[in-house]
């Protein structure tokens, strides 16, 4: 199975067939161990549905389901163009990518919005993305922490949301996060609507 299939449902949201392209590249591109861990390796900072085998991808697939489901409705998404919305999708797709680094550490890597970020960069040349668009996507990556943006010293590494995209981004993910949810999936790792 090709890597891509686990998100055919979430590229399918994305209607600009060149950023939903470059985003099935992208997910090729992403190491193996992503599509096998939970998305908190300790376990304290993510609702059950994400925990376990393959919880990280069901955290990601909860994350874009809340983006989309914000972004059809009028009063939310009528603020985005289509490629906004659709470049916001992109980056919730990916903004875990190398949450565990580019080869798999036994825990979160702090800085992981910055190594996701630039593994883009560096691989834009498989893409089909303008320059505008890959910063786009570069900077609501590096921001989804939010406010957690410090590293265990104390040092700020990670910038705060500062535009609407950024925010947006980072709420999704925040909302993905809580402890609360109860977002029911299916034997394929989909969400039960």
């Amino acid at each position: 199975m090709k890597k891509y299939e686990y998100f055919k449902k979430e590229l399918n949201y994305i209607k600009n067939e060149r950023i939903k392209n470059s985003c099935q590249a992208m997910i090729e591109l992403l190491p193996d161990y992503f599509f096998l861990i939970p998305a908190s390796s300790t376990g304290k900072y993510h609702p059950e549905f994400s925990l376990g085998d393959s919880g990280l991808v069901r955290h990601v697939k909860a994350a874009v389901k809340i983006a989309k489901d914000l972004l059809d409705n009028p009063c939310i998404g009528g603020k985005y163009t289509s490629d906004e919305k659709d470049l916001m999708l992109m980056t919730l797709i990916l903004h875990d990518g190398l949450k565990s680094g580019l080869n798999h550490n036994k825990y979160t890597q702090f800085n992981h919005p910055t190594l996701i970020k630039n593994y883009i960069i560096e691989n834009k040349d498989k893409l089909e993305l303008t320059e505008d668009e890959i910063k786009f996507i570069g900077k609501a990556i590096e921001a989804h922490m939010g406010p957690w943006n410090k590293d265990y010293n104390g040092e700020e590494v990670l910038p705060v949301p500062k535009t609407k995209y950024e925010n947006f981004v980072h709420m999704c993910d925040y909302l993905a996060s809580r402890k609360y949810l109860n977002i029911k999936f299916n034997d394929n790792d989909d969400i039960i609507e």
